[in-house]
């Protein structure tokens, strides 16, 4: 069984140093999937193509910061960005982060993860920010990574759909609980 507390620590020194006490009294998660046997079958969505993206920043920006203008700041030209796209824009997107080599039940492994992720609110519902995770986490496989990781959600039931299991909840004044 994975050790949430110490793969966090590895992974985020210092996190709740950003903290300052607030009241937000919101539980957060940590979520990991093995790639080892992952595999996604692409459904074919209507209208939707799914890609790595490439060119101008500014539509994609302008996507990103429909759903969360903090975001913004962590999608940079040398980011890779996974998203899909509908009706001439970009409709979702995530950043597919490399996290390094960390200590995963007693061997060393490489670890990436979907983060940022959203949909734009006239697309949501549809299933399309699901299947951009789930065709983000194949190429994260493709690329040879042992893990993928979910950093910082409220919505480990989404997740959990494509096979994340939550290892670790964790609230803003640093109390945390192996799951």
């Amino acid at each position: 069984m994975t050790d949430g507390k110490a793969l966090f620590a590895s992974m985020h020194p210092g996190f709740f140093n950003r903290f300052a006490p607030d009241g937000d009294e919101s539980v957060y998660e940590e979520m990991l999937l093995g790639l080892d046997g992952y595999a996604h079958a692409a459904k074919d969505m209507e209208g939707v193509t799914f890609g790595l993206y490439e060119g101008d920043m500014a539509p994609l920006l302008q996507s990103v910061r429909e759903v969360d203008e903090d975001w913004a700041q962590y999608y940079t030209p040398e980011s890779s960005v996974y998203c899909a796209m509908a009706d001439g824009r970009v409709v979702s997107f995530c950043l597919l982060d490399d996290m390094g080599g960390h200590e995963v039940d007693g061997r060393m492994a490489r670890i990436a993860g979907p983060g940022c992720v959203g949909t734009i609110p006239a697309y949501r519902r549809r299933g399309i920010g699901l299947e951009m995770v789930a065709r983000g986490t194949q190429i994260l496989r493709e690329r040879g990574y042992d893990y993928s990781y979910i950093h910082y959600t409220g919505v480990a039931p989404w997740y959990a759909k494509l096979g994340y299991r939550t290892i670790l909840r964790w609230n803003k004044r640093g109390e945390m609980e192996d799951v």
